[in-house]
């Protein structure tokens, strides 16, 4: 089991930053892709950006690229999301999760293939 629990979100005005952070705790010896995703009122929850375990390769939603980069740190069982230049749209629950496999893997950009979730943060972009 991993548990992963999410913190860094709040209210910022557009054009503001936020740097989101996600903290695993339990197995994670296990190489894990980690991934972020957000879901808005009324939405599905669709996916932001995901990282392999070496964070040799990553990747990001069209909507999102050139403004959010995802980083992590394995020492600290922790990955970041700094999201820069944020527009209203970008309002919603940011939830991390942990997909398992190979040091080089990144997962396809949907939620099937991540085993474990965080309980997410929220982020407010006012106009």
């Amino acid at each position: 089991q991993v548990q992963l629990v999410e913190s860094g979100g709040g209210l910022v005005q557009a054009g503001g930053s936020l740097r989101l952070s996600c903290a695993a705790s339990g197995r994670t010896y296990s190489s894990y892709a980690m991934g972020w995703f957000r879901q808005a009122p009324g939405k599905e929850r669709e996916f932001v950006a995901t990282i392999s375990w070496n964070a040799h390769n990553s990747n990001y939603a069209d909507s999102v690229k050139g403004r959010f980069t995802i980083s992590r740190d394995n020492a600290k069982n922790t990955v970041y999301l700094q999201m820069n230049s944020l527009k209203p749209e970008d309002t919603a629950v940011y939830f991390c999760a942990a997909a398992r496999g190979n040091s080089w893997w990144t997962p396809p950009p949907g939620p099937y293939e991540y085993e474990f979730w965080g309980q997410g943060t929220q982020v407010t972009v006012s106009s």
